[in-house]
């Protein structure tokens, strides 16, 4: 079963891969209100410029954009609101750790709704690249797309 059957909604952050290394990659469950996870499930949110970080040893996602629900009255969610992500204790002390040393920060990659209609959030412990590396990355996406166009023809 691959992602796309297996997700219904699947939130890119398209630019993270270009800007970091993955070190590890964990999924983490958010504490939500009502009108975020309908939005979320009309696939109205953004991880572009979202961020993780610890507060009192809890894992908190900030910056991350949920659009308010279009029908949705005055009891509507705060657009940019900081959200705790849960995750198991262990988890948590061992990314804290690796957090702390220099050069790594916890990016979310991807937002989805799982089978059972819970949102889960991928995030991962990430190296920033150097500008060089950048230049890599595109050499290898643009050899890429020129060898599927070739391919198929």
């Amino acid at each position: 079963m691959t992602t796309e059957e297996k997700h219904l909604i699947d939130i890119k952050n398209k630019r993270a891969s270009f800007e970091y290394f993955f070190v590890q990659t964990y999924t983490a469950g958010l504490v939500l209100c009502g009108t975020e996870i309908k939005s979320i499930r009309e696939g109205k949110a953004n991880l572009t410029d979202a961020y993780c970080m610890f507060d009192r040893g809890e894992l908190w996602v900030h910056n991350m954009h949920i659009s308010e629900y279009r029908f949705g009255s005055y009891y509507n969610h705060q657009v940019k609101r900081t959200r705790k992500l849960l995750l198991k204790k262990t988890e948590l002390r061992k990314l804290e750790n690796k957090s702390k040393e220099k050069g790594f920060t916890i990016i979310p990659t991807l937002l989805y709704i799982d089978q059972r209609g819970f949102a889960k959030l991928e995030i991962s412990l990430c190296k920033g690249k150097h500008s060089y590396d950048k230049r890599e990355s595109i050499k290898q996406r643009d050899t890429k797309r020129e060898l599927d166009r070739v391919m198929k023809f």
